[in-house]
């Protein structure tokens, strides 16, 4: 699956790139008509501890899944959306199964 990665206000590194793709890449064992994702990084100016912010919209036939969390490092984000996008994907490929 093609992952468009876009850093907002900071550059991000390969390292977290490559995190982000391998871990975007395991959706495709729930459900694999994933046409493409778009992932936005984000760093609030807040004096909180938790001010990045993860974005994942997950484009699939029909439907689109939007996904926001807000935690202390990328890396987190990204398992609390892709477990959150695990989910929807099983629930949607549920919904599609017919019923025998």
């Amino acid at each position: 699956m093609k992952v468009n990665t876009q850093s907002i206000n900071f550059t991000a590194d390969q390292k977290l790139i490559d995190f982000i793709q391998k871990r975007m890449d395991k959706l495709d064992m729930y459900y694999d008509k994933v046409i493409k994702s778009d992932v936005y990084l984000k760093v609030e100016n807040t004096s909180e501890r938790e001010n990045k912010i993860f974005e994942a919209k997950l484009s699939v036939p029909g439907d689109s899944f939007v996904v926001k969390k807000q935690c202390k490092t990328f890396e987190e984000g990204v398992d609390m959306a892709v477990s959150s996008l695990e989910r929807q994907l099983k629930k949607r490929k549920e919904k599609l199964r017919p019923h025998l």
